[in-house]
């Protein structure tokens, strides 16, 4: 150590802006992570887990740059590093003991005292054996040799001074890796079976683990495939038995590859839901590729946490902070604002680039089938979820209480109050609540009914202004010359 005697000044390095914490909007996401990373991988797999910040994500699911390996990295990256916007749930569904290869012997050269094997998902576990370059003697772990991880996620065999590897040059190392090409659909979509909740089935363990109601449901990687699709338009209801989330869904860019090709697709397959919102196509920052269901959710919070987390305000013609929209194949897709009116027609969200890439469409999925204001508009929509989950959460205290007067007095001025004060800061259109005795007719049996209207904003999706020349406004100019 370098000897020291006087005053020093060290800089650190600018920390991370804290995120903005959005209740209204928590995604709730499904797929892959290089849980190998981790020091158990096994308690990361098939279990929600809620994180605040990029640190946390990556100490409690592990991160790589892979997105297309490891999905909900993609999440991760632009949740934090994006937008900046918390919370998440992760589900990984990754499982070491199941989704794994096994790597045969080979020679790896030592530089530095170290052997760099540059491979994303090697596990550190019995399946890890080093050994000489001959095969024959196995060095021990943590004697002759440690095990970490670089930036890249690459296993690093460092060489133990005192061990007794000495001044051998190569090492034959064989091991086994994480293999996300052996998901399917099944193990996202998931099950249910003595008490275990596997994939999609843990968003029933979201509210009782953290008391928090889930959002935005998104499987990035996966939720084009069309049971996945499915099923995710299944759990974004009665989850718990009583709350409602909304489902962002993609529409495969390999498969389609032209927007007027959009709509038939999401018919044929049934992306048909009020609360779905189906978008297409894919999207990147710099050389990382997104699904376009990831920026959609992270921007969908964003826009939440900029309105109080009342969500109120369309995702729709946003910043979406992207370099530009891409296929599968990595085909540039430019869509003007007229093409992208055709996916909206259909019910399908998009992006244009009209002074930056914007969001574009204000439908969710079940457009054209259905004009129902409160089922069609993304905004509207999701202020009748984000109301109903409220509701049911401000109100599950007074559940058993005697059902008299003073409960029925406390919840109508209650709700009055609370929709004053969105109809006040400009959030809402109208909301009240009635109690009317006459739709009450089975209050001995412990039932209390009330009639609730709800009025949110539309989105101002079509601003027209006609524009006519004045020929008498020329006749008096010319006049006035005179």
């Amino acid at each position: 150590m370098v000897y020291q005697h006087g005053v020093y000044v060290y800089e650190n390095p600018t920390s991370v802006t804290a995120p903005v914490f959005v209740d209204s909007a928590v995604q709730v996401v499904v797929g892959t992570a290089p849980v190998n990373l981790l020091a158990d991988p096994a308690a990361a797999v098939n279990k929600p887990i809620l994180v605040n910040s990029f640190a946390e994500a990556v100490s409690k699911m592990g991160y790589s740059n892979t997105f297309e390996d490891f999905t909900l990295c993609q999440t991760v990256d632009a949740s934090f590093r994006v937008f900046n916007v918390s919370p998440l749930v992760l589900i990984n569904v990754l499982d070491p003991a199941v989704h794994y290869a096994d790597v045969a012997a080979a020679l790896h050269n030592i530089v530095s005292s170290k052997v760099t094997i540059p491979v994303e998902g090697i596990l550190d576990d019995a399946n890890l054996v080093v050994k000489d370059d001959t095969g024959t003697t196995t060095y021990v772990k943590d004697t002759d040799y440690s095990i970490s991880f670089d930036d890249d996620g690459y296993l690093v065999v460092s060489v133990i001074s005192t061990g007794s590897i000495g001044a051998a040059t190569q090492l034959q190392i064989a091991y086994r890796k994480l293999d996300p090409s052996a998901i399917d659909a099944n193990d996202i979509i998931g099950s249910y079976a003595a008490g275990v909740h596997k994939g999609l089935e843990n968003i029933e363990q979201v509210y009782p683990r953290f008391g928090k109601v889930p959002g935005l449901l998104i499987a990035p990687g996966w939720s084009h495939d069309v049971n996945v699709g499915v099923a995710m338009m299944a759990k974004s209801t009665n989850i718990n038995g009583v709350f409602e989330c909304m489902p962002i869904l993609d529409i495969p860019t390999d498969a389609v590859t032209t927007y007027d090709a959009v709509k038939t697709w999401k018919d044929n397959n049934n992306y048909i839901d009020r609360n779905a919102i189906a978008c297409w196509p894919m999207c990147k920052i710099g050389t990382k590729k997104y699904y376009m269901s990831t920026l959609i959710a992270v921007l969908t919070a964003y826009t939440d946490a900029l309105n109080e987390g009342v969500p109120y305000v369309s995702p729709s013609n946003k910043s979406l902070k992207i370099s530009g929209a891409i296929l599968a194949d990595d085909t540039e897709v430019y869509l003007d604002q007229s093409q992208a009116n055709v996916l909206n027609a259909a019910g399908v969200v998009s992006s244009i680039n009209h002074n930056g890439w914007k969001c574009w469409g204000n439908n969710t999925s079940i457009y054209p089938g259905s004009s129902d204001v409160k089922d069609r508009y993304i905004p509207v929509r999701r202020m009748f979820i984000w109301w109903k989950n409220t509701f049911i959460l401000t109100y599950f205290q007074k559940v058993d209480d005697p059902a008299n007067y003073r409960l029925i007095e406390t919840i109508v001025d209650s709700e009055n109050i609370r929709a004053n004060g969105f109809k006040g800061r400009g959030q809402i259109a109208d909301a009240r609540i009635e109690f009317n005795i006459d739709e009450n007719l089975d209050l001995t049996n412990g039932i209390i009914r009330f009639r609730q209207y709800l009025t949110p904003f539309t989105p101002a999706e079509t601003i027209i202004n006609t524009l006519e020349f004045d020929p008498n406004a020329l006749t008096e100019a010319l006049a006035g010359g005179e």
